[in-house]
């Protein structure tokens, strides 16, 4: 089934985004290392947040966590750590593709029992929880955040707490201060030591009973890229529960968006964020976006599209982790870009960049856009409507895994 999409010529609307699931599921993790007494308010309702709530409230011995990439690494290393219990964690055939040696590895050197079920260095995992002992552990830098999130959350409970070092440079560092800032709402007390070495020491967990979760800033992208595309110069857009000092890398939304012409205004009296459309000089829309997404790399998508199709050149680099998404995302982009005439360009692992585009508007062939079983190419590729009319979304569904009431918040604009 696919979903044909024609937006209004005014954009004017109230958006109920869904909760950080980022937050979420790191609360959620950070809770059940806490004890019962524990309340996380307002957790995101996406499939990610749902599969990590049911495995830590039923606690299976066999839990399948679909395709949620947050779950299979925060879980490996919680359930290594709950002593006396034996679960095998598996997912979608893309998971069972979705390395984890790296993660594996380190639990390991600190005394996990793991073992894999199926090939070597991939889920499904048999995990039997022991008290391990922590310690000193090398990592490379440059490997997905959530391997280093997972270790820093269990790092209170080893015994001799844990010493971190990343080797070389450090990527997606907001992830990681994320994870540490929420740490320390759970009552750790983790530092950086220096640039490379995070340490936590054996401290121990304290029940948090008011932690609530804020908006999801990455979902909130996907109303930058609306303003950025709209015809309307009046356009204006309010998001709840958004706020200044936030926790979420993906806030720099805000600053990437400003050059593509969308002003961001925080009401702290009501709660929300306020994003109206700013006119661009020709100079300023000629001037290529150059931006390192190391930090960001969830909105890699939105940033490339709303690029495109505007026509303002681009050099996006710091994207290595898009390879091992839910898809190749890199390869996904430019396929789809391709349905509008528009060529992406490719260097490694590591940029997406367009120079130049050929004269006028994107023109649309009628295809239906692939999602590729991602929610971000659905919802990102969305807004392209708003330039050329009845764009064609194929498994409109995928959204559920971060944002289930996208297209209900499209249906009431």
């Amino acid at each position: 089934m696919n979903r044909i999409l024609h937006f209004p010529p005014r954009l004017n609307a109230t958006a109920d985004l869904p909760s950080s699931k980022s937050l979420s599921n790191r609360a959620l993790l950070l809770a059940a290392l806490s004890g019962p007494a524990s309340q996380i308010h307002r957790q995101s309702d996406c499939d990610d947040t749902q599969v990590m709530d049911r495995a830590l409230q039923l606690r299976e011995p066999a839990i399948d966590i679909h395709g949620a990439g947050t779950a299979m690494r925060f879980l490996t290393a919680y359930f290594a750590v709950c002593r006396g219990e034996e679960h095998v964690i598996t997912g979608t055939a893309r998971m069972r593709h979705r390395p984890i040696a790296v993660l594996v590895d380190a639990l390991r050197s600190l005394g996990a029992d793991i073992d894999y079920e199926a090939e070597e260095g991939f889920p499904p995992l048999r995990i039997r929880g022991r008290q391990l002992h922590g310690g000193r552990l090398e990592l490379p830098a440059d490997v997905s955040s959530q391997y280093i999130s997972a270790l820093l959350m269990i790092a209170p409970i080893l015994t001799e707490g844990l010493t971190l070092c990343l080797l070389g440079e450090v990527m997606s560092r907001p992830y990681i201060d994320m994870t540490l800032e929420l740490m320390k709402c759970f009552g750790a007390r983790p530092v950086w030591v220096d640039a490379q070495t995070i340490r936590v020491d054996a401290t121990g967990y304290s029940p948090r009973v008011d932690y609530t979760v804020e908006s999801d800033w990455s979902a909130a992208s996907y109303w930058y890229e609306m303003v950025a595309l709209t015809a309307d110069p009046h356009s204006r857009v309010r998001l709840p529960w958004l706020f200044r000092q936030s926790l979420q890398g993906d806030a720099r939304v805000q600053q990437f968006f400003e050059p593509l012409g969308v002003k961001t205004v925080f009401d702290g009296e009501h709660g929300e964020v306020i994003l109206t459309k700013q006119p661009l000089t020709q100079a300023q829309t000629q001037t290529p976006l150059r931006l390192d997404l190391s930090g960001q790399p969830d909105l890699a998508q939105t940033l490339v599209v709303t690029c495109a199709m505007l026509r303002r050149p681009f050099h996006f680099t710091g994207l290595r982790t898009l390879r091992i998404k839910e898809t190749d995302r890199m390869d996904a982009l430019k396929l789809e870009l391709r349905k509008f005439g528009i060529e992406l360009g490719i260097i490694g692992d590591e940029a997406l960049y367009i120079d130049t585009y050929p004269d006028g508007v994107p023109v649309y062939n009628g295809e239906p856009i692939s999602t590729y079983d991602d929610h971000r190419m659905a919802m990102a590729f969305a807004p392209t409507a708003m330039v050329t009319p009845g764009v064609a979304i194929a498994h409109p569904e995928v959204v559920s895994k971060s944002y289930p009431h996208f297209w209900d918040a499209l249906d009431a604009i």
